[in-house]
């Protein structure tokens, strides 16, 4: 999975934003202010995401490819080596796994405002 690749596929998702809030070379995907997926370009094998504490133990038990992400909450947040053997498929639902958490801890305000349900 190429840079346009896994921009075109996080900005695919209603108000996500992509920003440079840490450096010039950590690209975050945002939805209501909030983090999503962080895709260090320097690294662009790699993408972070969010995910259920419990799916992530799981995911990483089951997938070399899948590990705690450096430098984030471990519990919380997983790295995801791109260049593997994990589908285009699995990846996005990663993605869209991560959004989705992300999107239901959004204050009610933040939802009203970006017509979020």
């Amino acid at each position: 999975m190429n840079p346009e690749e896994v921009y075109a596929m996080c900005m695919e998702f209603p108000y996500a934003e992509a920003t440079f809030p840490f450096d010039s070379s950590t690209l975050v995907f945002k939805v209501g202010g909030k983090m999503f997926a962080l895709y260090p370009l320097e690294k662009p094998e790699l993408i972070l995401v969010k995910c259920d504490p419990l799916r992530a133990i799981e995911l990483r038990e089951k997938h070399r490819e899948i590990n705690a992400a450096w430098h984030m909450n471990k519990k919380h947040w997983n790295q995801i080596d791109l260049t593997g053997s994990l589908s285009h498929s699995l990846i996005k639902e990663l993605v869209a796994h991560s959004y989705n958490l992300v999107v239901a801890k959004l204050p009610r305000k933040t939802k009203d405002e970006l017509n979020i349900k």
